[in-house]
C-alpha cells in the first residue's frame, strides 16, 4: 500500500499550515483544511453556473479547489477559492461579485461564520 505524503503544491501546503491553528475551533476551517488536503484529483472543481445555482443572493461561498467559467452568473456574490481560472473570476467580478482568495477569507471572517461550502 502507498504512503500518503500530502499535497506537494507549495502554496497550497502554506494554505494549509495558515488554516491549521483556526480548524481548532472552527467546524467550516477543518472541513476545508481536510478538503485540501486530498489528491489533486479528488479535489472540488466548481463551475460558475453552479455558484448562480446553489448560492443566494450577497452570500460567500467557498470552494476548496478551482472555480471554472462554464456558465453565466447573475447573483452578486463572493466566492473564495484555491484557484480560478481568468474567465471566472471576470465572470464573477462582472455580476459585481469578489473574487477572494481562502487566506483573504481567513483574515476577514476566522470564525467561519455565515460562509457556504460549495462543490
Amino acid at each position: 500500500m502507498t504512503k500518503r505524503t500530502g499535497p506537494t503544491n507549495y502554496q497550497l501546503q502554506q494554505l494549509i499550515a495558515e488554516i491549521e491553528p483556526h480548524a481548532k475551533k472552527s467546524d467550516l476551517w477543518r472541513r476545508i483544511s481536510d478538503d485540501l488536503q486530498k489528491p489533486t484529483r479528488a479535489r472540488r472543481t466548481v463551475n460558475v453556473y453552479k455558484i448562480n445555482l446553489y448560492a443566494l443572493e450577497g452570500e460567500t461561498v467557498i470552494i476548496p479547489g478551482k472555480v471554472l467559467a462554464t456558465g453565466d452568473i447573475t447573483k452578486k456574490v463572493d466566492v473564495a477559492a484555491f484557484t480560478f481560472s481568468s474567465e471566472a473570476k471576470k465572470k464573477i467580478t462582472d455580476a459585481k461579485g469578489k473574487v477572494l482568495s481562502i487566506t483573504e477569507l481567513l483574515q476577514q471572517n476566522p470564525q467561519g461564520k455565515k460562509v457556504r461550502i460549495l462543490g
